[in-house]
């Protein structure tokens, strides 16, 4: 079985991370699959899907990193040809990479305790961003059964042990 769904939100821009964990667990629930994978894809080439610990000292810590390593001041190529002056944003996004792919298992995520899924735009202005998500398994329950699990649970699934 196959589900996807398009989430949308509003950002700032320069490298500015955002928590979609939650969404990404709504409709890893609207889909019914108990099992398999959930793929997250940003539509864009300046933005990025990837993993963090979501609290504020570590979210700055990466914007800084990115700024160190591909300063948005930095002339490019790109900027002296198409005159946006975002060629940072293109090569920042290339470095992190455009999506994720995360496990489900009982109708949940499976992240680490403090694992966030986090969108990162990384354009020099505020955008509109449009993020894919689709998830691919087996659907062994009722839907309303994944739905139920989905608002009574954390909203990941946190396995200690192997898998069944």
């Amino acid at each position: 079985m196959v589900y996807g769904k398009e989430i949308t939100l509003e950002t700032e821009g320069f490298s500015k991370s955002y928590d979609i964990t939650a969404d990404v667990a709504s409709v890893v629930a609207d889909s019914g699959i108990t099992g398999g994978l959930v793929n997250i894809f940003s539509i864009g080439s300046t933005a990025s899907i990837s993993t963090i610990e979501y609290e504020p000292a570590l979210v700055k810590d990466l914007e800084d990193q990115l700024e160190e390593l591909i300063p948005a001041a930095k002339t490019t190529r790109h900027g002296s040809t198409w005159g946006d002056d975002n060629g940072f944003s293109h090569l920042r996004a290339t470095l992190m990479g455009p999506g994720i792919t995360v496990p489900v298992h009982s109708c949940r995520l499976v992240l680490g305790t403090w694992q966030q899924i986090i969108l990162v735009d990384h354009d020099n202005r505020p955008r509109s961003r449009r993020v894919f998500v689709q998830v691919m398994g087996d659907s062994h329950v009722a839907l309303s059964v994944c739905r139920q699990k989905s608002n009574r649970a954390p909203r990941a699934c946190r396995l200690q042990t192997g898998y069944p």
